[in-house]
C-alpha cells in the first residue's frame, strides 16, 4: 500500500515537473504574444483630465482571461478625456474615455441655421457641455429662445430645431 502512494506521488512530481519545463521554455510566451497588447497608464490619471502620449505605455498581455474594451494602441486613447480614475499598471477601458467637449456651457458660440441657400448665425450661449457631434440646446442671446443644435469641430453648433 505504502509502494503504490510513493509511485503516485512520484508521478505527480513528474507531471508537475514537465509542466513546469513546458512553461519556461517558451510555450506561455509564445501564447502571450498572441494576445496583443494593452494600454496602461504610467502614472495616476483624474477624472476631467486631458490624456497625453506621455501618460501612457503599451504592454504585452498576458492574462488570458483579460477580456473587454480595454484600449490597445496609444493613439486610441491620446487627446482622450477620462471619466474614471485610472491607475497605473491598470488596463484602460475605452468606455471610461470620451472626447474632450468642444462647446463648455455658459460660453459663447455662434448658432448657425441653413435653410435652402440662405444661412442665419446667432450668438448664443449653450446650455450644455458638448463634443464634436453631439446634440446640445442654447440659448440665442438676443432673442432668449432655447434651440437644439449639433457641435461642429470649429465650436460653432448647427441649429436643427426650435
Amino acid at each position: 500500500m505504502r509502494f503504490c502512494r510513493m509511485k503516485s506521488l512520484a508521478m505527480a512530481w513528474l507531471a508537475a515537473a514537465s509542466l513546469t519545463v513546458m512553461f519556461v521554455s517558451g510555450t506561455s510566451a509564445a501564447h502571450a504574444s498572441d494576445m496583443g497588447t494593452a494600454v496602461v497608464p504610467t502614472e495616476t490619471i483624474y477624472p476631467g483630465d486631458i490624456i497625453s502620449s506621455g501618460q501612457l505605455e503599451e504592454v504585452e498581455v498576458t492574462n488570458p482571461n483579460l477580456t473587454g474594451d480595454y484600449a490597445k494602441r496609444i493613439r486610441e486613447v491620446t487627446g482622450m478625456v477620462s471619466k474614471r480614475t485610472l491607475l497605473p499598471g491598470r488596463t484602460i477601458a475605452v468606455s471610461t474615455l470620451r472626447q474632450p467637449y468642444a462647446v463648455t456651457r455658459g460660453s459663447n458660440v455662434r448658432l448657425v441655421m441653413n435653410m435652402g441657400s440662405m444661412t442665419i448665425t446667432a450668438a448664443g450661449t449653450p446650455l450644455d457641455d458638448g463634443a464634436v457631434g453631439d446634440s446640445v440646446r442654447a440659448r440665442n442671446t438676443d432673442s432668449g429662445i432655447i434651440v437644439n443644435g449639433t457641435v461642429l469641430e470649429n465650436g460653432t453648433i448647427r441649429v436643427v430645431a426650435k
